[in-house]
């Protein structure tokens, strides 16, 4: 495995605006559903656009200012993550809180590192990743909902970086941001119509849906906070490395499973127990795509730490409840994988 030797030159970083620029100031109020994540690590994504022969006089006059006015475009529909998490002395849990002039923090940079290393499937050290991800700036009483970082590769691409403070934005939101980022982008929208958004990437931002009767919000907030040993504190700085491994002893790697592949694992799975499940019975054993990659991957990860055949493993994935036939969906799925799990750890994996 040969490494890329990242090196990454910081060229500029700068304050995007929503536009156009909003006059009213306002707060978001923190739900059970955010209060759960107050200490969780931040949501990071990392994208590469390769374009062959891209030079920095055509990234700085062409590609970096229309990245620069389509998320001003963007961050007009999604103002509070213009905004910061904040913590007030007079108030009894966070809250997003949007000021006028608000915007997020984009660095511009440059790095010396082999794009078609870093894009590739191929095992990469996880440490050279690492450059390409902005930090948020977290205080004891104010974070930052978003930082992103924008990285040439001079004659191959670009990268965007993006970290998300998980209390502000989760995988769903933030992936539905990036979406409308792209449209606006791809629209080529201009001052005239900043509103070209479609109605299934505009967010909402109505807390009066969110029914909390319990005061779950508080019970959470209450337990992150203890869990750390500080169920006292009202601080909002957590190092959120602690207790992690060491990332230079990470690699990164892509696997891909062909639909050969799928149907490989589905059959082994059916042809077990003497057939107990052959494929054409009346009450066969109904195994996605998505059941039998997620049990082969636990599988994998199960082998790879030298456990037992026999040893029990627990996962969890979190549940969309947006709308409630995706929670049942996923719960259905979880429980399908739990189940039938030991089978693919005895047969599957040879």
């Amino acid at each position: 495995m040969a490494a890329t030797h990242n090196l990454v030159r910081l060229d500029e970083v700068t304050k995007i605006t929503p536009f156009p620029n909003s006059t009213t100031s306002f707060h978001l109020p923190l739900t059970y559903f955010d209060t759960f994540w107050i200490l969780t690590p931040p949501v990071e994504r990392l994208f590469f656009y390769e374009v062959a022969h891209l030079t920095s006089e055509i990234f700085n006059l062409t590609i970096l200012p229309k990245l620069k006015h389509s998320l001003s475009l963007t961050l007009f529909h999604y103002l509070p993550l213009a905004g910061h998490l904040t913590w007030p002395s007079d108030a009894e849990k966070p809250a997003i809180y949007y000021s006028p002039n608000d915007g997020v923090s984009v660095t511009v940079a440059v790095s010396n590192a082999d794009f078609n290393i870093l894009a590739s499937d191929g095992i990469r050290e996880a440490a050279e990743f690492r450059p390409l991800t902005p930090q948020l700036v977290i205080s004891e009483d104010k974070a930052e909902a978003v930082a992103i970082q924008i990285t040439l590769f001079p004659n191959e691409g670009f990268s965007i970086g993006i970290s998300f403070h998980h209390v502000v934005a989760d995988g769903k939101s933030s992936t539905t941001f990036m979406k409308a980022w792209a449209y606006l982008c791809k629209l080529k929208a201009t001052e005239k119509n900043p509103y070209l958004l479609s109605p299934d990437l505009t967010p909402s931002f109505d807390r009066t849906v969110i029914k909390d009767t319990k005061g779950l919000d508080m019970v959470y907030l209450k337990s992150m906070l203890a869990a750390i040993g500080s169920d006292s504190s009202r601080s909002l700085k957590h190092d959120f490395s602690a207790g992690l491994v060491n990332q230079n002893n990470l690699v990164r790697a892509t696997f891909k499973l062909t639909r050969e592949d799928i149907n490989k694992l589905r059959y082994k799975v059916l042809s077990i127990n003497g057939n107990q499940y052959e494929v054409g019975q009346s009450k066969q054993l109904h195994l996605s795509t998505f059941v039998l990659s997620l049990s082969y991957a636990y599988v994998c990860m199960v082998k790879a730490n030298g456990e037992e055949a026999s040893t029990n493993v627990v996962f969890g994935f979190p549940a969309n409840c947006r709308t409630v036939w995706i929670l049942r969906f996923r719960l259905i799925i979880s429980v399908i994988v739990l189940n039938h799990l030991p089978w693919l750890r005895r047969q599957v994996i040879s």
